[in-house]
């Protein structure tokens, strides 16, 4: 077939195999393993499991639906794999696909049919949209030395991803469009704006806001789910700090020079540093830096050093089995003293810890059965936590949160105002519009009646396809609504701004088969309603096998 298929793989796109690998195992992993639904796992004892001719229960059937899909992606799309959920939905819908191909005995590309479809892949379009001679001689370069992927999977894969697309071609069918659809599509993209926007920002707003009791009560009454406080878990713990470990660290110049050169972007060159005599400019940033370089590179070795007695110390509690009662006289007999902190969750983590929630998250799946953890790092050394109670989230009294409250309340107030006199700022706009003013001087006027901050600025004529880079997104919301001379209502933007949209022109397209954009759009609902049929029906057909083939679960 094609030349490139027939020469042996060799090495530059390790990257890609090597990802396609593991995510092919990961795939498999989580697909296969007991208790997931679809997999019953690989032991002897595992159910056959039969999905258009595979057997989903089988290794090898699996590693080879997967596989294929994760290297179909990647010659597609040009990019190594999609998420999980997807992957497998797009394994298991392939899959499906070239059963129906089978089915209706399609026949697979021939030499040059595979020769279009291979320049029309996105592994090899280039930044100009089209087939790339140097990102194809690239891969061909690239598939000589692979061991993880064979000419034949290449072979196998292009050619079932050529009858894939044309199952999904007859599924699509046509695709069926109304004519009332096309000339909303048309009336959306190709209507012509010029636009006025005001700005108005939200900072400068100061309300005048009563809070009383009542007001108060009421808002934490009908918002109490927003205070409840989480779990909490309280814990002793041991600290093995780096600092004790530092001394014992000796360095060569050799590693501090490898340790700056795999870091370099760490240790910028102080400015106004002095000039320092060496061979090369790179010698020179690096003799200029090196004290911090070299005090890194200590302490990193210093914190590995402490995790390691950290993890020697909590397999020591594991095969000790040592019991809560006991940790204390364990811990003294090796020189190893507790600490203690308040109670603590995900979202106070305490300073000790350099806030990680990480920390936070193992504290809290410790209990009495497993009431210590593993040796966990911090910024300062490693810690073993030892869990002594788990307080369960509960609803707060009103004084514990009272502050919040508070401002959450006057927050929620003041953006309710905010709208208001959006609202009166546009009516105000809209008269002296009608009155002959500008729409500048007309905003102007309108933001001091509110003393409120204004900016202002006027966008020449464009499309929704095309339009202007400082155009706020939160403006294309109102354009649907807009006329020519109308303003719209004010939209919140980003949390800090208010803007109001003029519609100074609107010029709507023509919306008749005589558009030559008219046929160009209806090509494009066309397709795409038609692959979304195709791919629902391949979908239903997929959940339809699933089912008729699920497992019986006691």
């Amino acid at each position: 077939m094609i030349s490139w298929i027939q020469i042996t793989f060799q090495k530059h796109f390790r990257v890609f195999f090597l990802v396609l690998l593991v995510f092919i195992i990961v795939s498999f992993v989580i697909y296969f393993a007991p208790g997931m639904g679809l997999g019953m796992g690989t032991t002897p004892r595992v159910q056959p499991r039969p999905f258009f001719g595979a057997n989903l229960s089988s290794e090898e059937d699996g590693q080879r639906i997967f596989g294929d899909a994760s290297l179909s992606v990647f010659l597609q799309a040009g990019y190594p794999a999609l998420e999980q959920d997807r992957m497998q939905e797009y394994a298991l819908m392939r899959h499906a696909g070239l059963h129906l191909a089978r089915e209706l005995n399609l026949p697979g590309p021939s030499a040059s049919e595979l020769t279009g479809f291979i320049r029309e892949l996105g592994a090899f379009t280039g930044p100009q949209g089209g087939f790339d001679p140097a990102r194809y001689q690239e891969f061909r370069d690239n598939l000589k030395t692979n061991g993880q992927v064979s000419e034949g999977d290449i072979t196998r894969v292009l050619a079932d991803d050529f009858r894939y697309r044309t199952v999904q071609r007859l599924l699509a069918g046509p695709g069926y469009v109304l004519p009332s659809e096309v000339k909303s599509e048309l009336a959306r993209t190709e209507t012509s704006w010029t636009l006025a926007i005001a700005e108005f920002d939200y900072a400068t707003f100061k309300p005048t806001i009563t809070a009383s009791d009542a007001d108060l009560t009421k808002f934490f009454g009908d918002n109490g789910f927003r205070y409840e406080i989480p779990p909490r878990v309280s814990v002793r713990y041991v600290e093995i700090p780096a600092a004790a470990f530092l001394p014992a660290v000796i360095v060569s110049d050799e590693e501090v020079r490898a340790y700056y050169q795999a870091n370099s972007f760490r240790f910028p060159k102080p400015e106004g540093a002095p000039a320092v005599a060496a061979g090369n400019p790179s010698d020179a940033d690096f003799l200029a830096v090196r004290p911090q370089v070299e005090a890194a590179l200590r302490l990193e070795r210093a914190q590995q050093r402490a995790l390691s007695a950290a993890s020697d110390l909590s397999l020591a509690l594991f095969e000790a089995r040592v019991p809560m009662d006991g940790v204390e006289a364990f811990l003294a007999s090796r020189n190893a003293t507790l600490k203690t902190l308040p109670p603590f969750g995900t979202d106070s983590v305490p300073a000790e810890f350099g806030g990680n929630p990480a920390v936070a998250a193992t504290a809290l799946r410790l209990n009495a059965e497993r009431h210590f953890s593993d040796a966990i790092p911090t910024p300062t050394g490693s810690v073993i936590l030892f869990w002594q109670e788990s307080i369960p989230s509960r609803p707060p009294l009103f004084v514990e949160v009272r502050d919040r409250v508070r401002a959450d309340f006057e927050a929620g107030e003041k953006r309710k105002q905010f709208v208001t006199v959006g609202r009166t700022i546009r009516e105000a706009l809209l008269g002296r519009l009608k009155a002959g003013e500008s729409f500048e001087t007309a905003a102007s006027a309108a933001a001091s009646a509110s003393d409120l901050k204004v900016t202002t600025k006027s966008l020449p004529g464009f499309t929704v396809q095309n339009p202007p880079a400082d155009l706020n997104p939160a403006a294309f919301g109102s354009l649907e609504t807009l006329e020519t001379g109308g303003i719209s209502e004010m939209i919140v933007s980003g949390g800090n701004t208010g803007v109001l949209v003029h519609a100074v022109t609107k010029q709507a397209p023509d919306v008749s088969e005589t558009n030559p954009q008219y046929g160009t759009i209806r090509g494009q609902i066309a397709q795409f309603t038609g692959s979304r049929n195709a791919s629902e029906y391949l979908r239903e057909l997929v959940d339809t096998e699933l089912s008729r083939t699920a497992p019986i679960r006691p």
